[in-house]
């Protein structure tokens, strides 16, 4: 890419959400759009995002249990971690500027907001040059038949974002925040509050993990992995070593190794 290239370049259209919104509005969009965080604006106003994260630990809490997830307002769960940049600048700026944040959002000079840029977008002009065993991270693994509210425990007592889903030594799924976030969604709007612990404490991974699983042996390039991860419009890659786990590639991982 040529040093004369700029922020408008690679910047994408910007997916926002008012902060009055409900969050099951909030989660809708970022399913249907395949976005994560969302941009949250009030009165046009850049005030933050919300996050697949945030929402799964509003929706499993006890503490709004009472509450139907369509009562719960996008505006309680707006997290100030964006940046802001405009569309002129230098393109390389985005790149630490990623490394600090999932999301950059584009204004013009009316501070007003015309796009964003986030992981996704800088690998599609950018990609690491390191060796694919270097941006491996572990992959953290769950049996198909353990409880969704273990899998919850784990991701909030360890920051655990997915697991990789296993059965009998084999690969059969991945199960990230979002599987989460959705599957408690659902519950909290089809299942009687009364009802709501017993039913969810009986929920297991296979009900809600994404499979089949897209994977890559170790041999592949960082950028071949790269292009597939755009393509197939996934976050996480699992890596594997004549079939067996080898570890995680990310995104995240990928930009911070630009």
């Amino acid at each position: 890419m040529k040093n004369t290239a700029t922020v408008r370049d690679v910047m994408a259209r910007a997916v926002s959400i008012a902060k009055s919104a409900f969050i099951t509005e909030a989660l809708d969009k970022m399913l249907g759009e395949r976005v994560d965080p969302l941009i949250v604006t009030n009165n046009g106003e850049v005030i933050g995002t919300i996050s697949r994260r945030s929402i799964a630990e509003t929706l499993g809490s006890r503490r709004n249990a009472q509450i139907s997830p369509t009562k719960l307002h996008v505006a309680t769960h707006v997290k100030d971690d964006f940046t802001s940049v405009y569309p002129d600048q230098a393109v390389e700026l985005l790149v630490p500027l990623l490394q600090a944040s999932k999301v950059v959002v584009v204004l013009d000079e009316n501070h007003r907001l015309i796009g964003k840029v986030g992981y996704a977008d800088l690998l599609r002009v950018m990609k690491p040059r390191a060796p694919l065993e270097r941006l491996l991270g572990k992959a953290f693994t769950i049996q198909a038949d353990e409880r969704v509210v273990h899998l919850r425990r784990r991701m909030l007592d360890d920051g655990i974002t997915r697991f990789v889903v296993t059965q009998n030594g084999s690969i059969v799924g991945i199960v990230s925040e979002t599987d989460v976030a959705t599957s408690f969604a659902s519950f909290r709007e089809m299942v009687e509050t009364k009802h709501q612990d017993a039913r969810i404490r009986n929920l297991i991974v296979r009900d809600i993990m994404s499979a089949p699983v897209i994977a890559a042996e170790k041999t592949v390039s960082v950028t071949e992995a790269a292009d597939l991860m755009l393509e197939r419009g996934i976050s996480a890659l699992p890596i594997t070593d004549s079939g067996q786990l080898a570890g995680l590639l990310t995104l995240e991982a990928l930009v911070k190794a630009l």
